[in-house]
């Protein structure tokens, strides 16, 4: 097939989210790289991202470019492709986040180096969904998520408090100082680990590199803060058995993850390739079944559209910080990382996606649980 039906085909595609190849607004695509239109229409979402890190095509916003073309939902019109069929069969047949499998999204993305996300995180460096509702900035953002996730919780001085997926310890160190309670916060990255300790040091914390299955501890509540995506589908029901191993009896677990109100057992190529191996979102249906005889559900909140700029916002401190981080990383780089944020970005602005946070408890709160916002 030639070029120009191809770029036809693919221009049909764009036509319903209104952009235009070569055309003039700031969402459109704008082509450097004829190669672009066989990569695209052979590897669909995977050449797309890949084409972008070679250069071969720009736009001067990705992110609108995103928000308008993910509402299509253009993997429902491609099922008949083999790769995204044998990806399908590989999620259901292999379990993606097994024992052996769980340290490959530390190794791969959260050990990149701790320098990046200095550069682009907020101060406490927190890497999820801030609560903007009445913040100005990142830093004030993720400190209200942070005590909003506190509050939620209740917590009480002396309260013991297990973290998983602690990060480099932004909600570690703001708990134990601000609410006095300890924390156990468990990684599967080496880098976060050992800044973690250095950021928590003489406080009540401990910081283990650990996978989630290996803890076998009591404790008063239990958080979990963008760790969930990297559990996939298969394991949701161990990991719901786990903490409720761990959670007192009247204690309250917080689970806070993106979600998606599709189910779905892979997540897209270019993501599983290039940013977050062996991840998936999960969605009501699954959070729900995995929960099942285990939890009442107290409180379900949304605030998917506050990661819109957050993830804005972590693009320009990396853009803005590039010259130093150019040290590091090549221009390659450079554009893998601007295409996995704004794209990012561009889909939870859709609200193709969504960020949830979960109170649950394994017996109801006596007079009611009274949601926090």
């Amino acid at each position: 097939m030639g070029i120009g039906k191809v770029r036809g085909i693919i221009q049909e595609i764009l036509d319903p989210a209104g952009i235009t190849i070569d055309g003039s607004r700031p969402w459109d695509l704008r082509i450097q790289d004829e190669r672009f239109f066989r990569r695209v229409f052979r590897d669909g979402s995977l050449g797309l991202g890949e084409s972008f890190m070679e250069g071969w095509w720009k736009s001067d916003r990705l992110d609108e470019f995103f928000c308008r073309i993910m509402p299509l939902r253009l993997e429902e019109t491609i099922r008949n492709n083999l790769k995204l069929q044998y990806n399908i069969l590989k999620a259901v047949v292999f379990n993606l986040a097994s024992r052996s499998r769980a340290f490959a999204v530390g190794e791969k993305h959260y050990d990149l180096g701790n320098e990046l996300f200095r550069r682009m995180l907020d101060r406490r460096m927190v890497y999820s969904c801030g609560y903007w509702q009445n913040a100005g900035n990142l830093d004030e953002a993720q400190e209200a998520k942070l005590d909003l996730v506190c509050r939620k919780l209740g917590f009480q001085p002396g309260d013991r408090v297990l973290d998983i997926g602690c990060g480099w310890g932004g909600f570690a160190r703001y708990a134990a100082k601000r609410y006095g309670v300890s924390i156990v916060g468990i990684t599967i990255s080496r880098e976060q680990a050992a800044l973690a300790k250095d950021i928590c040091a003489g406080l009540p914390v401990d910081i283990r590199i650990q996978d989630y299955r290996d803890v076998k501890e009591p404790f008063d509540h239990i958080v979990s803060i963008g760790m969930f995506e990297h559990v996939c589908y298969k394991n949701y029901r161990k990991y719901m058995e786990v903490v409720h191993r761990c959670l007192k009896e009247d204690g309250l677990f917080l689970l806070h993850t993106i979600g998606d109100s599709c189910s779905n057992v892979i997540i897209d190529p270019w993501f599983e390739k290039y940013i977050f191996p062996n991840s998936m979102i999960p969605s009501m249906e699954q959070i729900s079944e995995s929960a099942e005889k285990l939890y009442v559900i107290e409180d379900w909140h949304n605030f998917g559209l506050y990661y819109d700029p957050t993830l804005m916002s972590w693009f320009d401190n990396f853009d803005r910080n590039w010259d130093v981080l150019h040290e590091f990383y090549d221009d390659r780089f450079y554009r893998m990382w601007k295409y996995y944020l704004l794209s990012c970005a561009g889909t939870f602005r859709s609200q193709c996606l969504q960020v949830w946070q979960l109170v649950l408890t394994k017996r109801r709160v006596p007079g009611g649980y009274t949601p926090v916002r």
